[in-house]
C-alpha cells in the first residue's frame, strides 16, 4: 500500500491587509516589504472566526474533489500551532464539528513543516495498513499571535487553511513516493513564543508585559532556512531514486520570496518550475504548503504523472520535504 492524494481544498479569510495597511501601523513601507518578501497583501480573519472553521472550509472541498464524505475518514491529523484550545486538540473538534465519527483524531506541532509532517505521518499509516483513508490539513490564525507593533514581523503573517485527503493504494510509482523529516531544537529561541507555556503561563506574570507573540531573528532563520529545505529536497529526491532535473513543481513553503529563490538555486531548479502565492497571502506558516499545493493545481500547473516536490521550515527547528508523482 502507498498513500496517495485523491483532494485538495483550501481557504482564506475575506479580509485583506494590505502593505498599505502597514504603512499606516508600523514605521515601514510598500517598496520596503515587497523588496524584502515578495508580500503584498495577506488575509486576516475577523475575530470570531476560529481556526477550526478555516479548516473545515478547507476540508470540505478536499473531501468533495476525493469524493469522500465524512464518515469515510478513518483518522485526522491537523498541524497547527494556534488551535481553537489548549485542550482538546483542533482535530477533535473538527470530528465533532464535521461529524467525522469513525476518524481517530491528533494534533501535530511542528510549526510550518507541520503539514509535510502530516503527510509522512499519514503514509506511514497506511503502509502499516492501519488506517486507508486519512485527512490532513494545515491551518493556521498567525494573526492570533502576531505582534502588531513589531514591524519585522507583523508585515510577514497571514492566516488560512489547506487540506489533503489521503488515501491507500496498490498503484506501483503513484502518490507519496518518500518523505524525509528533520529537527534541531538547539535553534528553538530563533523562532518562538517565550511565554504561555507551561514554563511561564500567563496567569503567573501579574500583568506584566507578557511576551505571548511570535518573536524571530530573521536574519539567522533565513540562513538555516535555505540550508534546511535545500539539504531536505536533496534527500528526499535520492529517497525517491530521482534528482532535480526529475522535478516537474517545486512547492515551497511561502516564508520568503528570498528564500525560495535561493532554495530553488540550490537545486538548479529555474523559477518557472516554483509555484509562488507568498504576495497574495503571506506566511501562513503549516497552512503555506497545502494552500500553495491547492493553487497550483487550480492552475492547472500540475498533471497526473508530475514530480512534485514540497519542502517547508519552521519553529523548532524544523524542516521537511515531501516527494509526489501526481
Amino acid at each position: 500500500m502507498n498513500g496517495i492524494i485523491t483532494g485538495i481544498g483550501s481557504y482564506a479569510p475575506r479580509r485583506r491587509l494590505t502593505n498599505a495597511d502597514f504603512e499606516k501601523m508600523v514605521d515601514t513601507s510598500d517598496e520596503w516589504i515587497r523588496s524584502r518578501t515578495g508580500i503584498v497583501e495577506r488575509r486576516i480573519c475577523e475575530d470570531s472566526e476560529r481556526s477550526s472553521d478555516m479548516a473545515m472550509a478547507a476540508a470540505q472541498k478536499a473531501l468533495a474533489m476525493a469524493g469522500r464524505n465524512p464518515l469515510d475518514i478513518d483518522f485526522i491529523l491537523i498541524a497547527t500551532v494556534t488551535p481553537d484550545f489548549k485542550v482538546p486538540s483542533l482535530a477533535c473538534i473538527l470530528q465533532r464539528n464535521m461529524g467525522m465519527a469513525n476518524a481517530a483524531a491528533m494534533d501535530i506541532g511542528a510549526a510550518c513543516a507541520g503539514f509535510l509532517n502530516g503527510l509522512s505521518v499519514a503514509n506511514a499509516f497506511i503502509r502499516s495498513g492501519q488506517y486507508k483513508k486519512i485527512l490532513v490539513i494545515g491551518v493556521e490564525k498567525l494573526s492570533s499571535i502576531t505582534n502588531y507593533k513589531d514591524r519585522n514581523t507583523c508585515v510577514l503573517f497571514g492566516d488560512g487553511a489547506g487540506a489533503a485527503v489521503v488515501e491507500a493504494s496498490e498503484e506501483k510509482n503513484r502518490g507519496i513516493l518518500s518523505t524525509f523529516l528533520k529537527s534541531d531544537g538547539r535553534y528553538a529561541e530563533l523562532l518562538w513564543i517565550p511565554d504561555g507555556g507551561s514554563v511561564r503561563p500567563i496567569q503567573s506574570l501579574n500583568g506584566n508585559n507578557a511576551n505571548i507573540y511570535l518573536t524571530m531573528k530573521g536574519s539567522e532563520v533565513f540562513k538555516h532556512a535555505v540550508r534546511m529545505m535545500g539539504d531536505a529536497s536533496l534527500k528526499a529526491l535520492s529517497d525517491a531514486g530521482l534528482t532535480s532535473d526529475d522535478v516537474t513543481l517545486l512547492v515551497p513553503h511561502q516564508a520568503n520570496i528570498r528564500i525560495i529563490e535561493s532554495t530553488a538555486k540550490r537545486l538548479g531548479l529555474p523559477m518557472e518550475k516554483v509555484f509562488l502565492n507568498i504576495a497574495m497571502y503571506g506566511n501562513t506558516s503549516s497552512a503555506s504548503v497545502p494552500m500553495a499545493l491547492d493553487g497550483a493545481l487550480g492552475q492547472g500547473r500540475i498533471k497526473k504523472n508530475d514530480i512534485i516536490l514540497m519542502t517547508a521550515f519552521g519553529g523548532g527547528l524544523t524542516w521537511a520535504s515531501v516527494v509526489v508523482k501526481w
